[in-house]
């Protein structure tokens, strides 16, 4: 048994999201890891941002998580993965639970970066975001 980390989820998170993670890859005999592990390990180096050999050594081994890793976040025909699917659908589900909005209501402006009027001159070029300032 293995320390809990902030990243992880619960249990009863995962069971929801179980389905979609193993229809992600075809079986051909039965797993010898624990796909929740799996995924705590994928939400681990998503929040710390680690490399994969950085990753603790109380997860399963780095090799075996980077390759579910790739078989998570391999894009579909419509451009999204099954990582990008479950996080939006536990996020969901935890505003669901909370009675917030389901949609996002806050919007963050970079104000350094839109232009004062259309009669302004261009005053140098942020190398950042690809705009002229």
């Amino acid at each position: 048994m293995r320390k809990p980390y902030p990243s992880d989820i619960s249990r009863e998170q995962f069971n929801l999201i179980l389905q979609d993670l193993e229809g992600a890859k075809k079986t051909t005999r039965p797993r010898e890891v624990d796909l929740y592990e799996m995924f705590c390990a994928c939400l681990y180096r998503l929040k710390t941002g680690c490399q994969w050999r950085a990753l603790p050594h109380d997860f399963p081994d780095y090799r075996h998580v980077n390759y579910y890793w790739g078989v998570w976040t391999k894009k579909n025909e419509q451009g999204q993965s099954v990582l990008d699917y479950v996080l939006a659908k536990i996020t969901d589900i935890h505003r669901y639970e909370n009675r917030e909005n389901p949609t996002p209501t806050l919007l963050i402006l970079d104000s350094k970066t839109i232009q004062n009027a259309d009669c302004a001159n261009e005053k140098g070029y942020d190398g950042g975001k690809k705009k002229p300032v």
